[in-house]
């Protein structure tokens, strides 16, 4: 068994067996084990638009980082139980919470600069996984196996779409359609079950560290 944590109850990780899923119904930030995790904490208060939007709008729910502690929640919750966090390339929740940044070029790496946590981060893109846009993306994962991914940029030929919902300008000539941000977020099922057999590797029993 493992948990799903922040997902849509209608989404890909919904009736599968042995996956028990948390969506905005059961309250993520709540749950206390005991299976590990793969966690998809929400990202709209960690990418660069948050910062035009306070700008613009001011308001304490558009500050960066204004997630009402989802973030910090998923990441307890894989160093804790064991598992993997998915968020989207160059979010800055990873400096917000001391973590290293992955290269762009692929690969795992050491993430935790802080004492007591063994946590790996890589950048991959989940068009190697069937998405239609590049959705490059930031995985941590801690206590579990390191799978080999499908590192590196792919060719603009494999793009099928670009990511758009608020009609931002693309090059002269750019004929790829534009997804909106349901099927932005959504993750495919190749790469979903990437993070649940990572998620499954996990040791039994995780500890806090200092325990």
């Amino acid at each position: 068994m493992i948990a799903a944590l922040f997902v849509d109850a209608k989404g890909c990780y919904a009736e599968l067996e042995g996956v028990d899923v948390w969506d905005a119904s059961r309250d993520a930030r709540l749950y206390d084990g005991p299976h590990p995790v793969v966690a998809h904490p929400p990202c709209t208060r960690w990418i660069n638009l948050t910062l035009m939007n306070f700008a613009r709008y001011g308001g304490e729910h558009n500050r960066l980082g204004a997630d009402g502690g989802c973030f910090a929640s998923a990441l307890a919750s894989v160093r804790r139980w064991g598992g993997v966090l998915e968020h989207p390339a160059f979010s800055r929740a990873w400096a917000a919470h001391g973590l290293m940044a992955p290269p762009s070029n692929g690969g795992w790496v050491r993430a935790d600069a802080l004492d007591g946590f063994d946590g790996w981060t890589c950048h991959v893109e989940q068009v190697h996984y069937g998405h239609a846009a590049r959705k490059a993306t930031w995985l941590y994962a801690h206590g579990v196996e390191l799978p080999a991914l499908r590192w590196g940029r792919a060719p603009d030929s494999d793009v099928r779409a670009l990511v758009s919902w608020c009609a931002n300008r693309v090059r002269s000539g750019e004929s790829r359609p534009r997804v909106g941000k349901r099927a932005a977020e959504a993750t495919p099922p190749e790469f979903r079950d990437v993070l649940i057999a990572m998620a499954r590797s996990a040791t039994p029993a995780r500890k806090e560290p200092g325990q």
